[in-house]
């Protein structure tokens, strides 16, 4: 990513973070009661329910911390003692403890975490974990207590219910039926696709939106050899894809193609018999890869794709030179945005992922979670992390119109008033505005309701003023096209399809996965550019299934039948 791109993507989270923000601290006569108490509210015989709204005497949660390095802090605050440890003490009548804090680069977090589990160190009573590997080591610890019946007995009515949007979110930690931790929920839809095409090209050409895969070659054919920019069929790259880092990734990648023969290449799918299988060794991926080699062949794709990453796949478009590029529903807003910059008139629009010859289309959908929260067995209140994060979830998650956190996180930190009173954001807050104060929070950006994002940009999309704070904060966060995209994204719900493995690596997963992985790319890049026939692909399935594939798929689906034990 250049620098012009960082600082874009810089703006845009510090966008997010003004406008989406909604916790204050400063104002205690602000202080709203919380609307959904816990659904167990009463303890068993006549031993009185230790959860309280606020605990006098105060409680302590201890924590840990991987740190940002984007984060910053007033002076003299660090992420131990800052205005959110300020606020739980004060509001909640919780103390936050900190057994430790580490900058995050290079898996610092991780690291340090591994060896302190190793080494027989203090475990925190909380801690927030985003690498997927190191949640399992947790968890197989025993170190950590069953979240899922603390769940049940404490959470609010509003978390149960941003759980219960997709309660298969819970799989990946589940062990001999327990719940040890619970889901970190991030906002949906945020990686699946759309096709991005520039419309300004496609009215000079008076072209339709291409609705089947048949038609799409039509639309590149077109946007190649008679380029409505005047630019020669060799500086056009019609459909920008890379598949460098994997088939099926954020940005860019060629894995819709494949969802026409029916399969999703990298992640596990549901077969027609109910059980699990490995997407890329159905036998639809032929069918792909030939049809992606016919691409290549034609131009209609970057003849660099094997080479090219996400990233690299958006510099044509930024650049004006691509007319096609699959990606999620924000990217009007970034990176598209700065194509107007080197191409005058350009426009892009969301379209619908194109299908097959028998009507089949697939695009791999996204997760909902985006990390696990994991409490100690020895923790003394494990009832308080749920006063803490029932409050957020209450009034952060999606607050509504006359929220008494309706300007920001904290006075002075995101936001700051004037004489007037009115909302000062970025560089007119006295001493610049700080960089994700949602990160002081024990859980990493406080609390979020998955189809909140989308219910807002629905919303705008007919037409709506943006009156609500998440109405507001999508507004300021992302492009013009955004809302037109996120419909986009809801007409083809039905075809959005999440890697159905999420849980920990397998025996043969350990010892055989990167073997499987290297002889997949190596043969997919082989057939695409030529240097192997189409058949290699099933000499590549017999050894896949050979060299350990046939053990990991068994594996794979005794874990899916746990599920339902």
């Amino acid at each position: 990513m250049n620098m012009k791109t960082k600082k874009r993507f810089t703006f845009m989270l510090c966008m997010l973070l003004i406008v989406s923000a909604i916790i204050g601290c400063s104002n205690s006569g602000n202080k709203a009661e919380p609307s959904n108490k816990p659904s167990d509210n009463t303890s068993a015989g006549n031993e009185e329910n230790p959860y309280k709204e606020k605990y006098d005497p105060p409680v302590t949660i201890s924590t840990v911390w991987g740190v940002d390095p984007a984060l910053t802090f007033r002076e003299g605050e660090t992420i131990e003692n800052n205005v959110a440890t300020k606020w739980a003490l004060d509001t909640l009548g919780i103390k936050v403890d900190s057994l430790w804090s580490v900058t995050d680069t290079n898996g610092a977090f991780a690291t340090k975490m591994r060896l302190a589990m190793s080494s027989g160190q203090k475990m925190p009573d909380v801690a927030v974990v985003g690498d997927k590997l190191l949640a399992q080591d947790l968890i197989d610890s025993g170190m950590f207590q069953d979240a899922g019946e603390l769940f049940d007995k404490y959470a609010g009515e509003k978390w149960k219910a941003a759980m219960n949007l997709d309660t298969s979110v819970w799989n990946a930690y589940m062990r001999d039926g327990k719940r040890i931790g619970i889901p970190l929920l991030d906002y949906a839809y945020n990686n699946d696709y759309v096709l991005w095409i520039r419309q300004d090209w496609m009215d000079k050409l008076n072209l339709k939106a291409p609705k089947t895969i048949a038609e799409l070659e039509t639309v590149m054919e077109a946007f190649k050899n008679n380029n409505p920019q005047g630019l020669s069929p060799e500086k056009v790259v019609p459909l920008s894809v890379g598949f460098k880092t994997s088939m099926n990734t954020w940005m860019g990648d060629p894995s819709w193609v494949f969802g026409a023969y029916g399969t999703l290449p990298a992640q596990w799918n549901e077969a027609a018999d109910g059980t699990l299988e490995y997407g890329s060794t159905n036998a639809g991926m032929k069918q792909g890869l030939i049809k992606l080699k016919e691409w290549r062949d034609k131009g209609y794709i970057p003849k660099e794709a094997a080479l090219w990453d996400e990233n690299k796949t958006s510099e044509p478009a930024v650049a004006g030179t691509a007319g096609i590029i699959p990606g999620p529903y924000w990217m009007s807003g970034w990176p598209l945005l700065d194509t107007a910059k080197n191409a005058e008139g350009a426009v892009w629009k969301p379209y619908a992922i194109p299908t097959g010859e028998d009507g089949k289309a697939m695009r791999h959908g996204t997760s909902f979670v985006n990390g696990v929260i994991l409490i100690n067995k020895d923790m003394k209140n494990p009832e308080a992390f749920f006063t803490y994060e029932n409050y957020l979830f209450d009034n952060l998650a999606d607050p509504q119109e006359g929220s008494p956190f309706e300007l920001g996180a904290f006075e002075g930190y995101d936001y700051a008033l004037d004489a007037s009173g009115k909302p000062l954001y970025l560089d007119d807050v006295p001493g610049g505005a700080i960089t994700a104060p949602l990160r002081y929070f024990i859980v990493r950006d406080g609390a979020r309701i998955p189809d909140a994002q989308f219910k807002a940009l629905l919303n705008l999309a007919e037409g709506k003023e943006a009156k609500t704070y998440r109405e507001k904060e999508v507004v300021a966060q992302y492009g013009p096209e955004t809302a037109l995209a996120a419909t986009v994204v809801m007409e083809q719900d039905a075809i959005s399809k999440k890697d159905m493995f999420v849980g920990p690596p397998t025996k043969t997963m350990k010892s055989r996965m990167d073997y499987l992985k290297k002889i997949e790319a190596q043969t997919f890049n082989e057939i695409i550019y030529g240097a192997k026939p189409a058949e290699a692909f099933d000499e590549f399935v017999k050894s896949w299934k050979s060299s350990g594939g046939d053990d990991m798929t068994k594996e794979v689906n005794e874990w899916y039948a746990s599920l339902t034990k």
